[in-house]
């Protein structure tokens, strides 16, 4: 039988019910094999070979390819139909030449699908192809690259970076695309601006909002109500006012679908409407496609199958009509040159079937609707609106007012789906449907803003039907996983494949943190981020990495070789790496002092030097990086001064990070210095868990500091602990002070003494510890010995056995036995009788039966059942079928 390996379990198991049991269908589980993960596996000297290795999963698989290729030699790759899954067929047949599974003039054949769909499938196999060399080649190229980056980079920044983990040809340009944001919000200079409103109302008592457009005959532009002081003016110049309509024109407007998704837009629209990250959007959507319900979905086509658009316009045609079906076909075509582009769009094999047809998870209902929707919506008739604009003036025509609105007449696409929106505004003045307004309608001033409320300033006329808004401009906003993608697609900085990769790992490398849905800068990212723009600007430059990506598409449609393009890159980028050979740590640190002074040493306003350290008014304050990887912000006169704060702007310190707050950093070891929450309540903690250092050293709060009153030097203080008192006199053994789960205390040897007040752990002297000591010795009855009891009752009066009175942890109990009961608040030990500890003993056992039974009781009923036994008359024995000895002939 013929033996077809694609990459996925779930996806053999499809394709296997669809060739049927003529053939064999087995899993790669993925690519199975990889660069060796160490230098030198690009060879820059030798036309770049590269070493390759099979892990020992895959090397399984490959055993289980080749096996079933010994009954019949004729192997079919399936991988899937983009530059990965070629690469994935290539890894294959020449990991199957080395073993000798396959031989060198036996034919592969190669096929290619863009949906698991019996048609589909089958139609591919009936057309075999060779493996896509130039496709192949820009795999190499791709991976070649990505390794000398990430091997050749990463180290720099180890050495000149502390605590810096890795850098990537596109991550890192990533990455700046994040903090380059981050540095324009914090630059934004807020500017102030006011508008005004006003609501009326027509002759049939209906009401709409107009804003004021032109004041004293000027058309005003945004900035020109600057304050408070000109913004009440126009108040009163509308509230005073009569105001007529003197103008009302309607236009006719439509509006056409969004064309069927590719990965990016589909990315982002997942992300708009189910905040699904890139990420968890491709593998919902791998799952739909290996369960054959979509089309491939690493694609940057846009175009559809004409079987496909056929489909979708009868699909249309049965759910709504012929009335929403155009009278051509809509044609798409996007602007990208590369390879991706031959494949269709992200669309479903069966357009009749919507998502509550079909049994899926909710996250794949909820992606496949949307795949479904906006397929079906990209063939639809346009909507059509009508657009009104109504203007409304005074007699002498000293203000102006405009409203705008429209009414949608046919809804046409827009019933069955709308795209998402970017950002966050409201829906538009323009999307605001308006009553029947006539040329010539007095427009008369209703109250509909007394109870109007805002952060920014508010200015209400006395009428309350004109209001004043204060407005500032807005800093651009930060982005989100679908705006990144987005962004990273209008520069030509990765491809579908990538995207989401490269997502998650400046999130999983720390570089980056995800907070609702936006995307915010670590630290650490933005000291890579100007470390690399400083001394590698060109790899980090969006330019060049665009045209990188244009010479691999170049490479993948066969125009280009991909070693000289390698060549080229490794020529220049090898040099600029030796040229950072002689830097020394304390340049880069004090380039990047210097880069984001503005941020980290803000201008105080009054003249001062804002790198002047605050504490000793002498040393001056600079960027330093802590071993864990963080920055903080260090006096130059360490170590006489100790100051530091943490990374960024004044004021941080204290300042709450959920429940996380850093104090500082410890100078000498360069850790950070946290305050945390945990399991068991506030704890402080020196430095983050590594791999080298899985259990940072930490300590509980006592239960007397509240959390907001810790600062570095008390945070120093409990991590200082166990605090070393002295010597014993008796033995030379340490006495040490410490906080544990149940409060303060001392030690000596295996000796454990509880101290009254917190404050002592730190201030405790020896002969007050040796006396706190002998105290608790004396209870125990001498050093070693087993506790001494308060008081003896004498023996238990039905079990037998001592019953005494002894001073706990937990405080005074009645011991009897294993059974300990503890004496409730109003009984002292020196009050407690027999009969109450007989009572209190008796209670404790109920409840704990195992732990009552002694051996004089399990004795006692051993006794009774074998007298019980006894009386018992002893039962017949059945009579045996099987004959004994010498019986057979009896």
């Amino acid at each position: 039988m013929p033996v077809v390996v694609v990459e996925s379990p779930a996806k053999a198991k499809t394709i296997n019910g669809y060739l049927g049991k003529g053939y064999t269908v087995l899993a790669s589980y993925g690519h199975v094999r990889d660069l060796v993960g160490k230098d030198g596996s690009v060879d820059t000297e030798n036309g770049f070979d590269m070493i390759w290795e099979i892990p020992a999963d895959s090397k399984k698989r490959i055993k289980d390819i080749a096996d079933a290729l010994a009954d019949d030699p004729n192997l079919i790759l399936a991988t899937d139909p983009d530059r990965e899954g070629e690469a994935i067929s290539w890894h294959l047949q020449e990991a199957l030449l080395n073993r000798r599974g396959i031989k060198k003039d036996m034919p592969v054949s190669r096929v290619a699908f863009n949906a698991i769909t019996r048609k589909a499938v089958q139609e591919a196999i009936a057309n075999p192809r060779e493996i896509d060399t130039p496709l192949v080649h820009a795999y190499l190229a791709r991976r070649a690259l990505d390794y000398l980056v990430g091997f050749n980079l990463s180290p720099v920044l180890w050495r000149k970076l502390p605590g810096s983990k890795s850098a990537g040809r596109v991550q890192s340009v990533c990455l700046r695309l994040v903090v380059d944001r981050e540095m324009e919000i914090e630059a934004f200079d807020a500017r102030e601006y006011w508008s005004v409103r006003a609501m009326l109302e027509t002759p049939r008592g209906q009401t709409f909002e107009a804003r004021l457009v032109s004041l004293a005959g000027k058309k005003l532009d945004r900035f020109d109500l600057a304050d408070a002081t000109q913004a009440e003016l126009a108040v009163q110049a509308v509230e005073s006012r009569t105001l007529t309509v003197t103008g009302v024109e309607a236009k006719p407007a439509s509006r056409n679908p969004s064309p069927p998704f590719m990965t990016s837009t589909l990315q982002q629209e997942a992300s708009r409407k189910f905040g699904m990250g890139a990420k968890a959007c491709m593998s919902t959507a791998q799952r739909l496609y290996e369960a054959g319900h979509i089309t491939y979905m690493r694609t940057d086509g846009i175009d559809m199958a004409p079987e496909a658009v056929t489909e979708a316009r009868d699909a249309i045609a049965d759910r709504y009509g012929r009335d929403y079906i155009p009278p051509e076909p809509r044609i798409y075509k996007n602007k990208a040159k590369n390879a991706q582009e031959a494949h269709e769009c992200i669309r479903p094999t069966d357009m009749t079937k919507a998502a509550d047809e079909l049994r899926l998870e909710k996250d794949q209902k909820q992606l496949y609707d949307l795949i479904w929707k906006r397929t079906l919506a990209s063939q639809m008739s346009g909507a059509r609106m009508e657009r009104t604009t109504v203007t409304i003036r005074d007699k002498d025509e000293q203000v102006e007012l405009r409203a705008t609105g429209q009414v949608v007449i046919f809804d046409g696409f827009m019933k069955v789906y709308t795209e998402g929106r970017d950002d966050d505004a409201a829906t538009s003045e323009d999307d605001k449907r308006l009553p029947a307004i006539h040329e010539g309608d007095a427009a008369k001033k209703v109250a509909a803003y007394a109870d109007e409320t805002s952060e920014n300033q508010l200015i209400k006329a006395p009428s309350n039907a004109v209001l004043g808004q204060q407005s500032f401009t807005q800093p651009p906003p930060r982005y989100t996983e679908a705006t990144l993608v987005k962004k990273m697609e209008e520069l030509g900085i990765g491809r579908p494949s990538t995207y989401a990769s490269i997502l998650s790992t400046i999130v999983d490398r720390g570089y980056a943190r995800k907070e609702g849905n936006r995307l915010f800068p670590e630290d650490q990212g933005r000291l890579v981020t100007v470390f690399l723009s400083n001394y590698f600007r060109r790899y980090v430059s969006y330019d060049f990495t665009a045209g990188l990506e244009e010479e691999l598409d170049e490479v993948s449609a066969g125009d280009k070789d991909y070693k000289d393009v390698l060549a080229r890159f490794w020529r220049d980028f090898s040099a600029a790496i030796g040229e950072t050979s002689e830097l020394r740590i304390t340049e880069v640190l004090e380039k990047i002092n210097e880069v984001l002074e503005p941020h980290i040493f803000p201008d105080k306003g009054d003249g001062t030097d804002p790198r002047l350290c605050p504490k000793c008014e002498a040393g001056r304050l600079s960027m330093r990086t802590a071993r864990s990887g963080g920055a903080f912000i260090g006096c130059s006169n360490y170590p006489e001064c100790r100051y530091t704060r943490p990374f960024g702007p004044p004021g941080l310190e204290g300042e709450q990070q959920g429940d996380e707050r850093m104090l500082g950093v410890e100078p000498e070891s360069g850790l950070e210095v946290w305050l945390k929450s945990g399991r068991f309540g506030p704890y402080v903690q020196l430095g983050e868990a590594t791999d080298e250092n899985k259990k940072p050293k930490r300590s509980s709060l006592p239960k007397s500091w509240a959390p907001d009153t810790i600062d570095y030097d008390k945070a120093l203080q409990l991590l200082s602990l166990p605090r070393h008192i002295g010597v014993h006199p008796e033995d030379g053994e340490p006495i040490e002070s410490n906080l544990g789960r149940y409060g303060p205390y001392v030690k000596w040897n295996k000796v454990y003494a509880n101290l009254p007040d917190e404050e002592e752990i730190f201030t405790i002297g020896m002969n007050r510890a040796v006396e706190v000591l002998a105290e608790k010795l004396a209870k125990r009855g001498g050093r070693g010995a087993a506790a001494a009891p308060l008081r003896e009752l004498g023996e238990h009066p039905e079990n037998g056995g001592p019953i005494n009175v002894m001073e706990g942890r937990y405080g005074p109990y009645v011991k009897w036995e294993k059974v300990n009961a503890t004496l409730p608040k109003e009984m002292t030990p020196e009050d407690v009788t027999m009969a109450q500890a007989v009572e209190l003993i008796a209670a404790k056992a109920a409840k704990s039966p195992k732990k009552a039974a002694t051996k004089k009781t399990a004795a006692k009923k051993k006794t009774a059942a074998k007298k019980t036994a006894a009386k018992k008359p002893a039962p017949k024995k059945a009579a045996s079928k099987k004959p004994v000895d010498g019986a057979a002939g009896a």
